[in-house]
């Protein structure tokens, strides 16, 4: 117990410094270089990067941050409370349902979204966190037998509606005019370039809020691995606490699409990466899966910056092209 505890706080201390490395790269690296001496300077009020840093690069770098927890958290959950390590918000269709709560929200309010900016920005992660909680219900109702849900059962029918959405989404795209339909497709490929304040403000709420509920009730997800007869006997409300801790994963899932897109497989890698690195017990997962999460958004989107500069590629680009190959080799695993 003494080795685990003293291993959980070498991985944890790596991941923070390896974040708070990345992030003073990040503010360096972009389609004009910053000297880390010139980044320090304006840090400190000194320098002449201001407009850069601190309305380009900083709130992107933030946002990159809660994503890269929110989703991964959404992941952890989803995993642990279907038993499931191919669980993921973008390979069940969570993603999808959010996205296309979205896209009908731009496309029915256009004129609002243009005229209101601010307060759309706002409104976003309610009308993704309502597709998501539908998309979610209908994954359960379908994957639902009276034997229980199957980890297999749930990964088809996640594709499925996942399938069923994106097409949905086509539908809505193509009634739209083509700089809109230009600026959807970007976002729901995962895009984060061009984000402000509000942005920030509009998720940090939601991830303030549910990655410490989750923490809190991590116990019952350790409750839930041992199988439903076993919880029952322990005294846990099984469907309750399912449903709850699933709508945990959903909001979180919900809101960060909103703000950053349909950014797919990082909820699938990190969880991943994090049990091998700290092993299954959820109160130590799940925040070490956090840590995990926004390490890899924000090498991602620093990838997305450097790759092709001036030039961008949207993040979710990068996190598929590295979270593909992982899926793949889970499933020759498995």
């Amino acid at each position: 117990m003494q080795k685990k505890i003293i291993r959980v706080k070498w991985v944890g201390s790596f991941l923070i410094i390896a974040i708070l490395i990345t992030f003073f790269a990040s503010l360096s690296i972009g389609s004009s270089f910053i000297s880390p001496v010139d980044v320090f300077k304006t840090l400190t009020g000194t320098g002449e990067f201001d407009l850069i840093i601190f309305d380009f690069r900083l709130p992107r770098i933030v946002i990159a941050l809660l994503i890269g927890a929110g989703m991964a958290v959404s992941g952890a959950i989803l995993q642990s409370a279907t038993q499931n390590g191919l669980a993921d918000p973008g390979i069940l269709g969570i993603n999808s349902g959010a996205g296309f709560a979205v896209i009908l929200y731009i496309f029915f309010t256009q004129g609002i979204s243009v005229s209101s900016p601010i307060l759309s920005v706002f409104i976003m992660p309610l009308f993704a966190l309502a597709g998501a909680l539908t998309a979610a219900s209908l994954i359960y109702l379908f994957a639902w037998k009276k034997s229980g849900v199957t980890p297999i059962r749930l990964i088809l029918v996640g594709i499925g509606i996942n399938a069923a959405f994106s097409a949905l989404i086509i539908i809505f795209q193509l009634k739209m005019d083509p700089r809109t339909f230009t600026q959807a497709t970007v976002w729901l490929s995962g895009n984060i370039s061009g984000v402000d304040w509000i942005y920030v403000l509009s998720l940090l709420p939601w991830v303030s809020v549910f990655i410490p509920l989750a923490i809190f009730k991590s116990r019952y997800l350790n409750i839930l691995g041992l199988g439903d007869a076993a919880s029952i006997g322990l005294g846990v409300n099984v469907n309750r606490e399912r449903k709850f801790l699933l709508f945990i994963s959903v909001a979180l899932a919900g809101s960060c699409v909103a703000a950053g897109g349909g950014i797919a497989f990082l909820g699938l890698v990190a969880p991943q990466l994090a049990k091998k690195l700290v092993g299954p017990r959820n109160e130590i997962l799940i925040p070490t899966s956090a840590l995990v999460g926004a390490l890899l958004l924000l090498l991602s989107d620093m990838v997305s910056r450097a790759l092709i500069a001036p030039a961008e590629i949207p993040v979710g680009l990068v996190v598929s092209a590295l979270g593909a190959p992982y899926f793949i080799y889970l499933l020759i695993k498995s």
